[in-house]
């Protein structure tokens, strides 16, 4: 059993603790992604950035407020925080 797995089965078992700190997460890499992006100016495709930042930060949130399944909430998650990494990374490059 992989690590990925590992997490997956135990993320699903306690879905409650995990939504609770996948919040903070979600929300504390996201908005310094949106810092980072926004440190370079406010033209239109900053504002593209930020809003496919608010837009995946926010759909994790949401499923999780709306009791969604735990395989759904696990998939945002991981999407919330690879695009707030990557771009995190791609600004510190510009």
């Amino acid at each position: 059993m992989n690590v990925f797995s590992k997490f997956h089965s135990d993320f699903t078992d306690n879905v409650l603790g995990y939504s609770a700190l996948g919040i903070i997460l979600s929300t504390c890499l996201g908005s310094a992604a949106v810092f980072s992006v926004l440190h370079f100016g406010h033209g239109m495709t900053q504002m593209l950035i930020v809003m496919l930042t608010v837009i995946l930060c926010s759909t994790h949130n949401a499923a999780i407020l709306t009791v969604q399944k735990p395989e759904l909430i696990f998939k945002l998650l991981g999407a919330s925080i690879v695009s707030s990494i990557l771009i995190i990374a791609g600004s510190l490059l510009m």
